[in-house]
């Protein structure tokens, strides 16, 4: 069953009933001029086994510590934003797998060699499909991110993600006048702001799912700043990136060349990020499903089951 991303945006009282989350209006809750009757009926309920992530973006809203607990014990990601509604927080389970001190174990007994052959792969994949979407939305040669792909080496020595995110940046929002010279970086001026909040929704998804696959989302095996708490998911969510930026590509297109703002339609596109068909396996399957997989096998790769990780073709 796919898992459901809900947003809040309005100030909200959260609170848990029974196994379902009970959303109630403050405005409502506060006036003492309504029936309980009626209160009632203007609640929502939403079963929690059914979230797999939840967005806070209002200052406003009162969260139980009984709804926590139940959404972290159902494996639910809990993301929170700051006042310019941009995520700036992820609040994840402890414990996600039954034998989680056993996948731990063969996470961080993992030899170098191994991480640097998970890396490279991570990086072909990455490539490809940037090479895919940047075919697709521009129609512009992509021979040469072809040839890096193929020419990516065990830990990617040679640096050919960085050759081909020069490329792919410089070209992808080119047709559009508005971005100007394009330049990637976190802090930088629109669409920067648009592709960090798909991000920051898939990041949570990744972490979400190697928590439920027994693994620790801080150790990477190639991300290693010592701030980050999250560079394994950082590593794994890399070839799941370019759907992001065909995403916001189509954003701006439907604008007529603007760039739009982050508005409740545009951060709605963009938090339906975990229902993105993708193609795993030869199959097609929603992005949070194939994330999963994903990380299932990254597992196997630790334990020696299997040598590849299974990772989505766009």
């Amino acid at each position: 069953m796919i898992k459901k991303t809900l947003y809040f945006g309005n100030p909200a009282y959260l609170s848990l009933r029974q196994g379902q989350m009970v959303i109630k209006l403050p405005e409502i809750e506060r006036n003492d001029t309504i029936p309980e009757r009626m209160k009632r009926q203007n609640e929502v309920t939403k079963p929690i086994e059914d979230i797999g992530v939840m967005v806070l973006d209002n200052r406003q809203i009162t969260i139980t510590q009984g709804l926590l607990e139940a959404l972290l014990e159902n494996n639910c990601a809990v993301i929170t934003c700051d006042n310019r509604s941009m995520p700036v927080g992820l609040m994840l389970p402890l414990c996600g797998n039954t034998v989680q001190s056993e996948r731990f174990q063969y996470q961080t007994d993992a030899s170098l060699p191994l991480k640097k052959q998970l890396w490279q792969q991570t990086i072909k994949a990455k490539i490809r499909n940037q090479a895919t979407v940047l075919a697709a939305c521009t129609g512009k040669e992509v021979k040469n991110m072809r040839r890096w792909e193929e020419d990516v080496k065990s830990g990617d020595t040679d640096n050919l993600e960085g050759r081909a995110a020069a490329y792919y940046w410089k070209t992808i929002f080119a047709q559009f006048p508005v971005t100007g010279d394009f330049t990637r970086s976190r802090d930088g001026l629109p669409p920067n702001n648009l592709l960090n909040y798909g991000y920051a929704i898939l990041r949570a998804v990744v972490a979400r799912a190697l928590v439920s696959s027994g693994m620790l989302p801080t150790f990477g095996i190639h991300h290693h700043n010592r701030y980050n708490a999250y560079c394994l998911a950082d590593d794994i969510m890399e070839p799941y990136r370019p759907y992001i930026d065909e995403l916001v590509f189509t954003l701006i297109a439907e604008a007529d060349g603007h760039i739009p703002e982050l508005t409740r339609e545009t951060k709605a596109r963009l938090l339906a990020i975990p229902t993105t068909e993708v193609i795993i396996g030869n199959k097609r399957s929603p992005l949070m499903v194939a994330v999963s997989q994903t990380t299932a096998s990254l597992y196997k790769c630790f334990c020696g089951e299997i040598r590849r990780i299974s990772y989505p073709e766009r």
